[in-house]
């Protein structure tokens, strides 16, 4: 991965084949910290099956990285078959919500956490795979959470 130069307009972060890519180091809650700053370990952007998402991200959140979570989610929101996005969108916008929560946003956190339930609400309206979540549990978790 090369870094681009700090602040230098419209550089940006790239990896070996020229995507866009963060270098920078961040901490436990995704904000960027300056370069050569230890940081959280990136995650694995492999994408993964989603039984194998669902673990990572829940081992990402159990380690206190709702961030990182959300990141791990994403992954699988962008390379799941289009019914199932709403899904996957869902969750990681419920991690997104956590994670405005730690961070102390607490308007943040209620406008992903609505923005969540309404994808989630959506998917549950059919009869679609949940991959053994109970839905309207894990909504009511992330709430209890956010709103304390």
């Amino acid at each position: 991965m090369t870094a681009a130069a700090p602040g230098a307009a419209g550089d940006r972060d790239r990896n070996a084949e020229g995507r866009a890519e963060q270098a920078r180091p961040r901490d436990r809650l995704g904000r960027p910290l300056p370069y050569g700053s230890p940081g959280v370990p990136p995650i694995d952007e492999t994408p993964r099956p989603p039984g194998e998402t669902l673990a990572y991200a829940r081992s990402l959140l159990d380690d206190g990285r709702p961030f990182a979570a959300h990141e791990a989610l994403e992954v699988r929101w962008k390379s799941c078959p289009e019914q199932e996005r709403p899904l996957w969108q869902g969750l990681a916008q419920l991690c997104v919500a956590l994670t405005h929560a730690e961070r102390g946003n607490a308007v943040g956190a209620r406008r992903l956490l609505d923005r969540a339930a309404g994808h989630l609400g959506a998917y549950a309206d059919g009869d679609p795979p949940t991959y053994g979540l109970d839905l309207d549990e894990v909504l009511a978790c992330a709430r209890r959470r956010v709103e304390g």
